[in-house]
């Protein structure tokens, strides 16, 4: 396959999982602000690489001790700069809904995950990248749904732990992810790096029911006294 329709995979396949989780937003969002925090994601990944080959030797090591570290050290820089992307549509009118922080932390995600695809089919080939586009791309959507929560969430609350935890939980599951993922295949490495990734997707999904029921609860408040469900516990 050229580069030019690998590149094309990495476009498709971002487009595809961009509408996948935008199309569950009962109220849609501005283009132009999606398109704005889309945008930033992008610019998130030239941040992360910056403070990523800033690091240099550390992130080059392959030493078993130090694999660990490398993890830790990318979850840390690549969540939080998706993080500070998608927190720049926080101050605009139309986010006025919990389900907007989960829209505009997937789309940023999903910004940083297309330049990432494109350099690695351009710095790795085209087969790498491809397999890149197909798992890399979704990783990074779920990565970030937590953070979209805890964006989400200050329509309940005004405590900054929101934030925080969001955060965190991001990055501990792409550490996992990162952790499993670039260590010698093994049957139940597999199973966890499967296991981590269903955890992923069931939060994602709890996260945006929740959502979308605050949502019906906001259009029919006089909804036969239906309350919105308590957030989800973990």
């Amino acid at each position: 396959m050229s580069v030019v329709l690998s590149m094309l995979l990495s476009v498709s396949v971002t487009a595809w999982w961009l509408w996948f989780f935008v199309r569950r937003d009962r109220h849609p969002e501005p283009a132009w602000l999606l398109a704005r925090t889309f945008a930033w994601g992008m610019f998130a990944w030239l941040v992360a690489a910056a403070f990523e080959a800033s690091l240099g030797k550390v992130l080059s090591s392959q030493l078993p001790v130090t694999l660990l570290v490398v993890a830790l050290l990318t979850a840390i820089i690549e969540e939080t700069s998706k993080f500070v992307a998608a927190s720049t549509a926080t101050t605009e009118p139309s986010f006025d809904e919990p389900m907007d922080g989960l829209v505009y932390a997937v789309t940023a995600a999903l910004g940083f995950a297309l330049v990432e695809n494109l350099t690695y089919v351009l710095g790795f080939g085209t087969n790498a990248g491809n397999w890149h586009a197909l798992i890399a791309t979704l990783a990074h959507a779920l990565f970030s749904a937590p953070q979209g929560y805890a964006l989400g969430g200050r329509f309940w609350t005004g405590e900054r732990w929101w934030r925080s935890r969001g955060l965190s939980l991001s990055i501990l599951l792409h550490f996992v992810f990162n952790s499993l993922l670039n260590s010698h295949p093994s049957l139940w490495q597999l199973a966890a790096l499967a296991l981590t990734v269903l955890l992923m997707m069931v939060l994602a999904g709890r996260f945006y029911l929740h959502f979308e029921a605050t949502a019906r609860q906001l259009e029919h408040p006089q909804g036969a006294g239906q309350r919105v469900p308590d957030s989800p516990r973990r």
